[in-house]
């Protein structure tokens, strides 16, 4: 039996939801890896809107699960219907939405707060001894909801500083590698924190996938 993934979106679209490149590579990673992939993201509103044409705000209200389904090609469940039962390891990719609406940490920084699901399920699956991946920008979350976290998003002094404050260990992290937390269950790779293009973050994305299997 194949193990399964619950792949946790924010939104479609770097600037204000999931970083759709970071997303694509670690799907590929993962179906060639042999793991069973299901969608979920918070069924609540987005954070921020952003024009991804313009750059510039937008005023219009976006639902997070239902940006997400674009990602998910349609089917997608709700993050709070999840129960361990349904997966054996969880990944979130990056994007700003993992910053503004999965946690504040663009907003708030290390005094940042997590939505509550999210909060829920990463503790749901710390208590089943379930191993958690994340990309990119998304690592913070991890840094703010496990004490003492060993996380990387590449080597970004600021945002490094920002994951130290909340308690974690910043490592630096080449992008086509990955850092492993093993007491704690975590794999986290930079993507696009450091990559110039779509083949560096598939190439940290095969990493992460590869550690991650080892985990379970």
């Amino acid at each position: 039996m194949s193990r399964r993934v619950a792949f946790i979106l924010s939104g479609s679209g770097v600037r204000d939801g999931t970083e759709i490149h970071e997303a694509v590579a670690a799907l590929i990673a993962l179906d060639q890896a042999g793991f069973e992939v299901f969608f979920t993201a918070p069924d609540t509103e987005q954070a921020s809107t952003i024009d991804h044409l313009t750059g510039e705000p937008g005023e219009e209200r976006r639902n997070v699960l239902s940006e997400s389904a674009r990602i998910a090609r349609g089917e997608i469940v709700p993050l709070s219907s999840v129960s361990p039962e349904d997966y054996d390891a969880l990944l979130f990719p990056g994007g700003f939405g993992a910053a503004t609406t999965l946690c504040s940490f663009a907003f708030d920084g290390p005094e940042c707060s997590v939505n509550r699901d999210v909060r829920d399920i990463i503790s749901q699956a710390r208590e089943n001894g379930k191993p958690i991946a994340a990309m990119c920008i998304a690592p913070v979350i991890l840094a703010r909801t496990i004490h003492g976290a060993n996380v990387t998003i590449g080597n970004d002094r600021g945002t490094a500083a920002g994951i130290e404050a909340m308690g974690a260990t910043h490592v630096d992290c080449a992008v086509d590698d990955a850092v492993v937390d093993e007491a704690n269950l975590l794999v986290t790779t930079p993507a696009y924190m450091l990559a110039s293009g779509p083949a560096e973050v598939y190439a940290g994305a095969l990493r992460l996938v590869e550690e991650l299997k080892k985990l379970l």
